[in-house]
């Protein structure tokens, strides 16, 4: 019996107080059924509505029968909290004058709710007509629910759609949800390794849930996951799995829905800490609760993408390519066999007595290019749990495991699906805690086994024809043996998976000897990969945080290496370890910075180490050479200028460079400065150099300006000569407009006039500039940034470093903090590692000392530490 005071209420009034009732249940984890019960909150309205209906009964409906349709995910009974509320409304004969009246009785008090209703009217024929020619309008149906009116129509409309376009277009429909799949795919990306993830159309998203649903549907007339166990077509298992992955992605995108306060399935950075709160994670083990948040739903995309994958092959079999018959043939009586949906096991029931053969599946997957078909993983699964030990006691699996891994191709692929049925934790145990493991930060989220597996690609695809950097191709060439090179890109990050390890290089290389012992790798190898894995963060750190000029820098570093066989695997490894992890760790500046120490490392390995008469016969040299090359004319004031010069300029600085520069100081005169850009060869940069008269805080305006004008800085190198000129050269990103770079430079060079002469006041103009371009986007706690000062790298520098997290004016703030600490700025490095910036800067006080004693060196961290805090 209703209640009397709900009966007085308007349908669109009971709708909004149930689903108020409804969303605060959920917010206090009361309501497990959300989606079922909205659906039918929603259900309640329409049928409430029609029943109630005024136009409805002027429509003489006994003649021409009507019925409302619940289409998509409301018609699944999936209806999230802001999605759109997608319904047709079905005539049998023909659409009404009147129609349009019953459209704005029924839909426009949604609209006035704020519910988000999309709607469509059609006769009977139109639908059928439609969905035969619009295969979008076919797979809304394939979701259709009946909500109210003459049922009979509704299944009237099924029958014809099952009976005379699915039956005679089934393959074209097929063929277009596959192709409609790979295009989504492409347009939003792997869902399971994106920083900001798209929970519905993303690779491993609820639309790949959907489309084996549309594919179950059109094959076997199968609706929902039930359905899908029923007729055999998923496992009990992969059924109660799916629903888990399902359910965990449905709570999530309902909570983004309700605090963006709108229809939102993107992940986005500033969502993420408030969810992993609100659905009770916590922190534990060394991780983060944001972070365990999303290592689960990465888990649980992948297991959706994994299964999508799998299942299509299954329910789409195409015949064997041509390239793989061989293969095919080869296999037959070895345990295996392959067919049109991959490689399966010939003999199931013998796998118990012969788990070795799960690892030749693998084996023979990379050496084919055939996938295992879902059975095939399906007893993987199952099987391995009680056959690992016997699988990491085999000298035949560990072999095979070799030879994967040495294989050409896509070896990604096939270690991840070893990751994804539990082989490779089976058989390397230290790889667990790294599976699904998720570094929180603000520019790149990859699972730490997937970036892992991306590292081994990398290497993979060196010998291939590309834009790759040809030295690291050449150098894997001259590698004697790559496969520890390969073993130390599976393992460089395996001690991230290590709890209260904070140093993950070093409990990684510990980690490792352990799993290479177990794998029969020799202790020469295992050596060699302990060292890789210890190191691999060594070069990159080196060449983005410290002054590579600097003599005693590259002779320290070359003494990490016993030999150049080390140095070039460990480049290698640091080139495919940054490439792999994404765009914020590599480009073209840091491609330079590597290549230039190595180099640098490389001729000390093979020459000796240099010493100081060595540097003393390269400004010998420079000399010679740059009054050589001196006209007649200027030969005379370029030796009095070479006398000025810094040692570390002459060190640093090409001859070719030396005369630029000294062409610029004599057009300097009685100019405050004179700014030169110049694009090197093949180089997606600019060099500018500032030629000017020194003076305090010289270097924190230019990068005020530049900041002003839009000009990522990505180096900076600072000198002074003996005379009082300052010569500081940048390294910057292209300007935005190229069509414009001239007009650009003629802005810099007014606004750094301006500044200089205390016309253009940088601060204020830089508050108005990003108070108006900042993104309304949250940036990360303060408790995720360092300050480090250190007085003993540097003979004559305090190295200040700054990690924290980019964005714009942040050179110019941190620069602008050390000259207000009365601090002379020499040489700054500015590095990206994955989600932190790292500004480093050699400074020295304004008498030419380094930063010494607590007082000070403290007074430095903070006025550093304040300039953060004011600018979140």
């Amino acid at each position: 019996m209703k209640d009397p005071v709900q009966a007085l209420k308007s349908p669109v009034q009971a709708l909004i107080q149930a689903k108020r009732e409804l969303i605060f249940r959920f917010t206090r984890g009361e309501e497990p059924e959300f989606l079922r019960r909205h659906s039918e909150i929603l259900d309640n309205y329409f049928q409430e509505s029609f029943v109630r209906s005024a136009v409805g009964p002027g429509l003489h409906l006994e003649k021409n029968p009507c019925a409302f349709l619940a289409l998509g995910g409301y018609g699944r009974r999936e209806q999230c909290l802001a999605s759109d509320v997608d319904v047709l409304l079905l005539f049998d004969r023909k659409i009404p004058e009147g129609s349009a009246q019953l459209v704005q009785e029924i839909f426009y008090p949604l609209w006035d709710a704020g519910i988000e209703v999309s709607y469509a009217v059609r006769t009977f024929k139109e639908c059928a007509r439609l969905a035969s020619r619009d295969f979008e309008a076919l797979t809304a149906l394939a979701d259709a629910r009946f909500l109210c009116g003459i049922s009979s129509l509704y299944s009237g409309l099924l029958a014809e759609v099952r009976d005379k376009v699915l039956n005679n277009r089934a393959r074209s429909f097929l063929g277009w949800l596959v192709d409609r799949n790979r295009e989504r795919h492409a347009r939003y990306g792997d869902a399971t390794c994106l920083l900001e993830p798209n929970l519905k159309e993303g690779i491993g998203g609820l639309r790949d849930y959907h489309a084996m649903l549309w594919l179950a549907w059109a094959k076997d007339h199968a609706r929902g996951v039930d359905e899908l166990e029923d007729l055999g077509l998923l496992s009990a298992d992969e059924c109660r799995s799916l629903v888990e992955a399902l359910s965990f992605i449905w709570s999530a995108r309902n909570w983004l829905h309700h605090l963006s306060g709108r229809k939102c399935d993107q992940l986005y950075f500033d969502y993420q800490l408030r969810l992993a709160r609100a659905l009770r994670f916590k922190d534990d083990g060394g991780q983060r609760a944001v972070e365990r948040f999303l290592g689960t739903m990465h888990g649980h995309m992948e297991y959706i993408k994994q299964l999508h994958l799998t299942y299509l092959n299954k329910a789409l079999p195409k015949p064997l390519r041509a390239s793989n018959r061989a293969s095919a043939r080869a296999l037959r009586g070895g345990g295996l066999r392959a067919g049109p949906d991959g490689l399966d096991f010939e003999s199931p029931d013998d796998l118990g007595q012969n788990p070795v053969l799960l690892m030749r599946a693998f084996e023979q997957a990379a050496l084919t290019g055939l996938p295992l078909t879902l059975e095939a993983k399906r007893l993987v699964r199952r099987i391995v749990p009680g056959a690992a030990e016997e699988l990491r006691g085999s000298h035949a699996v560990v072999q095979s495991f070799r030879r994967i891994l040495m294989a050409p191709g896509r070896v990604m692929d096939v270690l991840s699906e070893m990751f994804h049925t539990g082989m490779l934790t089976a058989l390397v145990p230290e790889l667990e805690g790294i599976v699904n493991r998720i570094q929180f930060d603000n520019y790149h989220l990859h699972p730490v086994h997937k970036h892992s597996l991306a590292t081994v690609q990398v290497l993979k695809d060196l010998h291939r024809p590309g834009p790759l950097e040809s030295l690291a191709a050449r150098l894997l060439e001259e590698v004697p043996d790559p496969e520890p090179l390969l073993w130390a890109a599976l393992f460089h990050d395996v001690g991230k998976g290590a709890p209260g390890k904070p140093d993950h290089a070093v409990a990684g290389a510990q980690m490792v000897r352990a799993a290479l012992a177990r794998l029969h790798v020799s202790d020469r190898e295992t050596e060699q990969v302990s060292f890789l894995v210890r190191e691999h963060l060594f070069l990159i750190e080196t060449a983005t945080r410290r002054n590579i000029q600097e003599e005693a820098v590259v002779v320290q570093s070359a003494r990490k290496f016993r030999n150049a066989d080390e140095l070039k695997m460990l480049y290698l490894l640091t080139v495919a370890d940054c490439k792999s992890t994404g765009p914020k760790a590599w480009n073209d500046w840091t491609a330079v910075l590597l290549e230039e120490l190595f180099f640098k490392i490389y001729h000390i390995l093979e020459k000796g180490e240099l010493a100081t008469p060595a540097s003393v016969d390269i400004v010998k040299r420079k000399r010679q050479e740059v009054l050589g090359k001196a006209g007649q004319r200027t030969r005379r004031r370029t030796e009095e200028l070479f006398d000025q010069m810094s040692p570390r300029y002459l060190l640093d600085t090409s001859s070719e460079d030396i005369l630029r520069h000294a062409e610029l100081y004599r057009g300097l005169g009685d100019a405050p400065f004179i700014l030169d850009a110049k694009r090197p060869p093949g180089a997606d940069y600019r060099i500018v150099t500032v030629c000017a008269r020194d003076r305090p805080g010289l270097f924190s305006k230019i990068s005020g300006v530049c900041t002003l004008n839009n000009l990522d800085i990505l180096n900076a190198r600072i000198y002074t000569w003996t005379n009082g000129t300052a010569l500081d050269l940048f390294m910057v990103k292209p300007p935005p407009d190229p069509l414009r770079e001239a007009e650009t430079w003629d802005r810099v060079r007014a606004d750094l006039n301006a500044a200089l002469e205390g016309a253009l006041v940088l601060d204020e103009v830089l508050a108005q500039k990003l108070a108006s371009t900042r993104p309304a986007r949250e940036r990360p706690p303060a408790a995720l940034d360092r300050i480090v000062v250190d007085n003993d790298a540097s003979d004559f520098f305090t190295i200040v470093e700054v990690y924290t997290h980019d964005f714009p004016g942040l050179l110019y703030k941190l620069t602008n903090a050390l000259f207000g600490c009365e601090l002379d700025v020499r040489i700054a490095q500015i590095a990206t590692r994955v989600d932190q910036v790292v500004d480093v800067f050699y400074v020295r006080d304004l008498l030419g000392q380094k930063v010494e004693g607590p007082e000070r060196v403290e007074a430095v961290r903070s006025a550093l530490r304040r300039q953060l805090l004011r600018s979140r």
